[in-house]
């Protein structure tokens, strides 16, 4: 099952329009990412491209298991 539009809206508020990626094996280490992102841009690679995902991939779709990455985020936890 895939997260609810509005479980999507609310975690994109929750980041301001932000990576929220906080991974330490990613090129940020002990830093959020902070990429900014473009709304339209979901499901896009490129600049400001990004997607919801699941922080644990067998918990629930809520939005307490629910975070907005950049594409090179998530594309890094995708290989």
């Amino acid at each position: 099952m895939a997260f609810s539009d509005e479980v999507i809206q609310r975690a994109w508020e929750r980041a301001g329009g932000q990576c929220e990626c906080q991974r330490r094996t990613h090129r940020h280490f002990y830093n959020p990412c902070g990429k900014q992102l473009v709304w339209a841009m979901r499901g896009r690679d490129g600049r400001g491209g990004w997607e919801a995902d699941k922080i644990a991939f067998t918990g629930e779709d809520t939005l307490r298991n629910c975070e907005v990455l950049c594409w090179d985020c998530h594309d890094s936890i995708m290989r």
